[in-house]
């Protein structure tokens, strides 16, 4: 007998939790594509050091 035979029918709770686990996998995936898009135009500019960042934005 094969494991296909054995296999429980999945419920709708089960396919939206997984519809959400993949969306948000998507989202990682194109948050990491333009984060490395964004390296790469950058490349070779100098940064903003951390103490500049924080007095413009007030983070201080």
């Amino acid at each position: 007998m094969s494991n296909v035979a054995n296999m429980k029918k999945p419920t709708l709770e089960s396919l939206a939790a997984e519809m959400r686990r993949l969306q948000e996998r998507v989202e990682e995936m194109e948050d990491l594509i333009e984060l490395r898009s964004a390296v790469e135009r950058n490349a070779g500019k100098p940064g903003v050091p951390w103490e500049q960042v924080k007095a413009e934005l007030d983070l201080d």
